[in-house]
């Protein structure tokens, strides 16, 4: 199954991607959900029903005529993942780290698919970052390696912007400081459901600026994957239905290259991932 979230008069609405169109889940049946957070807090048997209500709805959209906001335009919670790629520590020059690394975004950072990144008037090290994020789908707290499955409500395709003058410039290293700028997290196009994502730990992942490939590697690369994640990430917080987990990006990060290469106004940033699809961003400055 394949969800997403467009923008309409009456706000977000949660649609499923069917023959092309985006059709409307509670103009399908009024007693189902309006919103992808509320869709995902269902019961995976509840979900497939939805899912079949579909093919009944009359109301949809032209993907043409369409604006997708970011697969869950309201989380409660968005945690990230530093370093958590090997290929990536080893281009940064540092040891693989024995623990998950973690920082936050705010939901201010979220923008979907075609939105636009603004860099900021007070950063000019803007990187890109691709990323794949889980969705929770069945939240819970504890939850054991072995069931973190049963929690995943779908995936999506990331880009973890981060401005690197303030995260690694600033005392301290102020991680959070430099990744949650607005417009920093853009996420989509669709919510892909772990049916269509047999081994998340065996995709493609790949970074395009302007045409040009800058990373490209593969989730094998992950020093964390997503059952070790939630489990972790399950002992310190609750996780709720829609929160998101941006898992870390592989080696080619504009930092690491020499001369380093930062974003600028004009440019299209894509990512694409296998079985996912392709997210992409246009960048301009703050205040254009």
């Amino acid at each position: 199954m394949r969800w997403v979230t467009v923008a309409t008069e009456q706000g977000p609405r949660a649609c499923g991607v069917v023959h092309e169109r985006y059709v409307d889940l509670n103009g399908a049946d009024p007693q189902m959900p309006s919103s992808m957070r509320e869709l995902l807090g269902l019961a995976p048997d509840q979900q497939r029903k939805a899912w079949s209500l579909l093919d009944r709805g009359t109301l949809s959209y032209e993907p043409a005529k369409t604006r997708l906001l970011a697969p869950v335009p309201d989380p409660r919670k968005i945690i990230c993942i530093g370093l958590n790629y090997r290929d990536h520590a080893a281009e940064s020059g540092v040891p693989v780290p024995p623990e998950p690394v973690l920082f936050s975004k705010y939901p201010t950072t979220l923008i979907g698919h075609l939105d636009r990144i603004v860099l900021p008037r007070v950063s000019q090290q803007v990187d890109y970052e691709a990323e794949l994020v889980i969705v929770i789908g069945r939240g819970g707290k504890h939850i054991s390696a072995q069931n973190a499955r049963d929690h995943v409500g779908g995936y999506t395709v990331g880009n973890d912007v981060s401005a690197r003058d303030w995260q690694v410039k600033k005392p301290a290293k102020q991680w959070m400081v430099g990744k949650t700028f607005d417009t920093f997290a853009p996420t989509g196009p669709e919510l892909v459901t772990p049916d269509e994502v047999p081994d998340p730990h065996n995709l493609g992942i790949r970074l395009r600026l302007n045409g040009q490939t800058m990373q490209d590697s593969s989730t094998s690369q992950l020093i964390f994957g997503v059952d070790e994640l939630i489990a972790y990430l399950s002992r310190i917080v609750t996780l709720e239905p829609g929160d998101l987990i941006f898992t870390g990006t592989p080696s080619g990060v504009g930092m690491a290259r020499k001369p380093p290469v930062w974003l600028q106004p004009g440019d299209v940033v894509e990512v694409e991932i296998d079985r996912l699809g392709i997210l992409r961003n246009s960048v301009i400055a703050e205040g254009e």
